[in-house]
Parts: structure tokens; sequence; C-alpha cells
């Protein structure tokens, strides 16, 4: 699975003269957490420049204001207009040439970088153009869509950690008894390798026979 098959297309984004409070009231409405920062909102092909988290947002308000409240940002621009200060702007609180990657990664990476750089989503580029938004919310979704379970099928835990190869076993008996093969996921580097197979049809009791037969070491079988 490629990162353009789970991201937001075209992504709500602004530019980097919207205002701190317009942008923390567009968060609070939308319910977005990533507001990505392009050189034109209305531009087909926005470059993009940055890109604005929730926790910017905090940590730009003063302490006593909340500003996902329904008053929040207005009373940081009453205070701003009051004090005749100029507004705080999307470019001075948005993260500069951010993490980005490409559609046609795969989806596996974008975890990774989430997870090992700590951060929530992913801008998707091409040549620096804003094509879309990944986050882990859609990482979430994909590994649902994965794992999502067939009608009348069964789902069965392989063990692996010797390096026994069991697609063959699962291809033959799949044909065989006339099963469509809903998932196949091998998991390498868990702590215990395995390998989750999905299927479904109508012949699963005699594919689990078989597969006990085969004397492969299964973890677990869950009928579905």
């Amino acid at each position: 699975m490629f990162v353009s098959m789970w991201m937001t297309p075209n992504p709500v984004s602004v530019e980097p003269t919207f205002s701190l409070t317009d942008l923390a009231t567009l968060m609070a409405r939308r319910q977005f957490r990533h507001v990505p920062i392009v050189t034109s909102a209305s531009d087909p092909s926005p470059k993009l420049l940055g890109i604005v988290t929730a926790a910017d947002i905090l940590h730009a308000f003063p302490p006593e204001l909340n500003p996902f409240s329904v008053s929040g940002a207005d009373m940081l621009a009453t205070q701003t207009l009051q004090a005749h200060k100029m507004p705080i702007l999307a470019s001075e609180i948005m993260t500069r040439n951010p993490l980005t990657i490409a559609p046609e990664a795969p989806i596996e990476a974008a975890a990774r970088i989430m997870q090992d750089r700590k951060i929530g989503a992913l801008p998707v580029t091409r040549d620096g153009i804003l094509l879309g938004l990944i986050t882990k919310s859609d990482i979430f979704r994909a590994l649902v869509g994965i794992f999502e379970s067939a009608p009348a099928g069964a789902r069965i835990t392989f063990d692996i950690s010797k390096g026994e190869d069991v697609f063959p076993l699962v291809a033959d008996i799949a044909q065989r008894r006339k099963l469509r093969v809903v998932t196949f996921v091998s998991m390498q580097n868990h702590a215990r390798p395995v390998c989750v197979v999905e299927v479904s049809g109508k012949e699963i009791d005699k594919m689990l026979d078989d597969v006990w037969k085969s004397h492969h070491p299964v973890v677990s079988v869950i009928r579905l």
C-alpha cells in the first residue's frame, strides 16, 4: 500500500500571512491538528513552506487562554488590537521545511518516520508541491483496512521463527479448496516472527484440517 492511497488529498492549507487567531479558529472549527503553510492557498499547485500543529498554537497563546475554546481566539485578537500590536502570523510559528514524504512511498515508511521523529503528520509532496497530508489516524485506518475481517473466513497465525515459508502451503490449500486469500502478512521483526493469513470461502473447515495435517506450527486460529 502506498501513501497516496490513504492520504488526504489537497488538504486545507493557509498562507504565511494568515493570522494566529484565524488559524486557531480554523483548527478548532474543523478539528484539525495540522495545517500546511503554502505559497498561495488558491494555487492549484501550491509550494509547501511549512506546517503548523495544534501544539504550535498552544505554545503561541498566553497560558491563561485556550486557543481552541469558543472565546480564546477572540480574546487574543481583542488584546492584540487594544495593545496596538501586529497580529502573530502563521509564518512566525510554523515549522519551516518540514519532513515530507512522496505519494508513491510505502505507507510503512510514513509510519516509521512518524514513530522515529515523534510527529503526527507528514505533508505529501512532489517537487516541493503539496499534494496531500497523511496523519497517524490515516495509518490506523490503513491497519484496520488490512486486517478487516472477511465474511465466513478464518485468520490463521503461523509461527515462522525457524524460517518456515508458509506461502506455498497457503496457496496450494486455497487453490484446492477454492478459497480466497484476503490477507497475507509476514512480521519478521516481531519478538516472535509470525505470518498472519486470512482466508474466506465455504470450505474453511477442510482448509483448517489441511493446515493441521501439514504440521506447520500454528499460533492461533480465529473464526471470523
